[in-house]
């Protein structure tokens, strides 16, 4: 049969997380749309030909399989609702209960298409106090371009990346940014630079205004290309230091909330130099302790996790769910949902949708 599939987001930097699994879809010859349900992915999806312009287009559309790389997703649209995840687990900072966020239930979803062990065993557990989704390990979309890992020589180039929340991000920190700006200036390094989207014009601009053959500020939420030129990254606890430890190359990161053996922690910005100098060298100790931090994170280095996730939402689309509780009944989250698609309705699809064959 022709599925129907949506690919449903919020925010600009979903675009490559949904731009594999479209690819996907499209070479199996199934029809894909997409629809953003806040201003700043509304933007990002202008570009495209098969973008849904309203919620209403979206109820009209009656899609199969709705892929999902945010929180949320509204109940009342007909679909299969399956979590994709719009990041990696980042640890930045535990839950009163020492229980990571990532691991939150909103009460939505169908499946989850889990990242690697470490997600799949945080959402079984969940799935075994709350049985009324499915949870199926099948590695994370957004990577599949990055792979094959290509081999290259070294140019000691450092790929800067900062989280956007101000406690916890590089960027404010002005003895960092005077550093890079040292360093960029005697060429004992070339920066190339990205920012997170919702990161204030302010702390962008002051960045930008680095300006030297060695630093190269990027305006892009397409991070891979970045990632396969940098030999080595410079981060705080964003989630891109997952993503980018997939190469195995070494990441040196500020002031981490967590003292994690797979990375190179900095607290001293004046230590910067050093601790990059550190990185380039490839420590073989960090490079096993990479290694098997990936195995539990994301052992799926086949750029085939797009392939898999489509093939678990049709296999769970048409999967006997009787034995799946219905979805809890969710008032509160509806009710935002509803107001912020300015969209009221008592429907809601509180059952596990199924097609059958």
């Amino acid at each position: 049969m022709n599925y129907k599939f949506l690919i449903y987001i919020s925010y600009s930097y979903a675009l490559p997380i949904g731009i594999p699994l479209e690819k996907e879809i499209l070479k199996r010859g199934y029809t894909v749309k997409w629809f953003a349900d806040i201003e700043d992915g509304k933007k990002a999806i202008q570009a495209k030909n098969n973008a849904l312009q309203t919620i209403n287009d979206v109820l009209d559309y009656k899609p199969d399989i709705v892929l999902t790389a945010t929180d949320s997703v509204p109940d009342f649209i007909t679909g299969l609702k399956v979590q994709v995840f719009h990041g990696f687990n980042a640890q930045k900072r535990p839950s009163k209960k020492n229980v990571f966020s990532h691991f939150r239930l909103r009460g939505f979803f169908d499946l989850y298409c889990t990242q690697g062990p470490s997600t799949t065993k945080g959402f079984k557990a969940q799935q075994t106090k709350h049985p009324y989704f499915e949870v199926i390990e099948t590695g994370w979309s957004k990577v599949d371009p990055l792979f094959p890992i290509e081999k290259k020589e070294k140019t000691n180039t450092v790929m800067i990346a900062s989280t956007f929340t101000e406690s916890l991000s590089l960027a404010y920190n002005d003895d960092i940014y005077q550093e890079v700006k040292r360093l960029s200036n005697q060429g004992v390094f070339n920066f190339i630079m990205v920012l997170h989207p919702k990161m204030p014009e302010a702390i962008v601009s002051k960045w930008k205004s680095i300006s030297n053959d060695n630093f190269k500020f990027h305006n892009t939420t397409d991070l891979i290309p970045l990632y396969k030129q940098a030999d080595i990254m410079f981060a705080d606890t964003t989630s891109a230091i997952q993503e980018f430890l997939l190469q195995k190359k070494p990441v040196v990161t500020f002031k981490h909330t967590f003292k994690h053996d797979y990375l190179i922690h900095l607290e001293n910005p004046f230590d910067l130099e050093n601790s990059l100098k550190k990185a380039l060298l490839y420590p073989e100790q960090l490079i096993k302790n990479i290694t098997q931090f990936l195995n539990d994170l994301h052992p799926y280095f086949d750029g085939k996790s797009s392939k898999r996730i489509i093939d678990a939402s049709i296999m769970q689309l048409h999967k006997d769910k009787s034995e799946l509780n219905n979805k809890p009944l969710n008032l509160v989250r509806k009710y935002k949902m509803r107001k912020r698609l300015n969209h009221f309705t008592f429907k809601s699809y509180n059952k596990p949708f199924t097609i059958t064959k």
